[in-house]
């Protein structure tokens, strides 16, 4: 791995192998990823700290709080161009006043946490919202901090999914920091994929390897993406450490093992 991807995604293992860490820390441990540079990534998150403190200044409820994000301060959903990656980077987010549902979420609920007005993470299928804990207040930072009800959520939900099925609590559960961490990796792996960007979805896959996923799908992708830099012997070793690491035999089926070493065996075929 290269050393300019090595020290973030370090740093954000470290992060979340211990306790549940800050949001605003874990966000921006993210976008350290995508800078150039060490010194640029440092100087990004002490900015995006700054910003964040600026917004929050002065907010004392959740009135207050729409009004500075989505009034003054001019943040709006980026639906000409969801998929860029810098959607999903916090620092680049607070620059450009525009991001998608989770991103703009992340600064709803950190700008609140400066100004002592709580908010939570809401994994609605197909659309990411915050609410007041325990309450139906419901706030969809992608639209202009919207406010909605129960029922207005079910009308979101059925507008971006296209379901039919019964609509319940179990649709709008609250996420947890690694949850929350873990869904704005897989925007930018989705991001970078469509971009074959694969020095940045090397980062990508490496950090979000690291939220507790313990199956081949990740583990093959990363592979492919060393492949495709020409670090065939790096690929092949990552799927055989998979493989043979402890337990690995009773937690996934023969089929799939013997697929993760025959593509293993492909990528050393390479260096023949």
């Amino acid at each position: 791995m290269s050393d300019r991807a090595a020290d973030p995604v370090t740093r954000f293992l470290r992060m979340v192998t211990g306790p549940e860490p800050q949001l605003d820390e874990g966000a921006l441990a993210i976008a350290a990823g995508a800078a150039a540079d060490p010194g640029t990534a440092a100087a990004e998150a002490e900015g995006a700290r700054a910003a964040l403190d600026e917004l929050a200044a002065g907010v004392t409820d959740l009135d207050s709080l729409t009004a500075r994000l989505f009034g003054e301060a001019g943040f709006v959903g980026n639906s000409a161009d969801y998929g860029d990656p810098r959607n999903s980077l916090l620092p680049d987010v607070l620059e450009r006043r525009t991001g998608i549902p989770i991103t703009l979420s992340v600064l709803a609920i950190e700008v609140g946490r400066r100004a002592r007005v709580p908010l939570e993470g809401v994994g609605m299928p197909g659309h990411f919202l915050v609410r007041e804990p325990g309450s139906d207040r419901y706030l969809d930072a992608f639209d202009g901090g919207r406010r909605l009800d129960r029922r207005g959520c079910e009308a979101l939900f059925r507008a971006v999914t296209g379901s039919d099925t019964p609509f319940g609590p179990e649709q709008l559960p609250r996420v947890s920091t690694r949850q929350i961490l873990a869904r704005m990796l897989e925007n930018l792996r989705a991001s970078y994929r469509r971009g074959k960007d694969h020095v940045n979805l090397e980062w990508v896959l490496r950090m979000r390897l690291g939220l507790r996923h313990n199956g081949p799908e990740l583990v093959r992708e990363l592979g492919e993406v060393l492949a495709a830099q020409a670090r065939w012997d790096e690929a092949a070793r990552l799927m055989e450490s998979w493989v043979d690491g402890p337990g690995r035999g009773s937690r996934s089926g023969t089929e799939v093992l013997d697929q993760v070493r025959l593509e293993a065996r492909k990528h050393r075929a390479k260096l023949n």
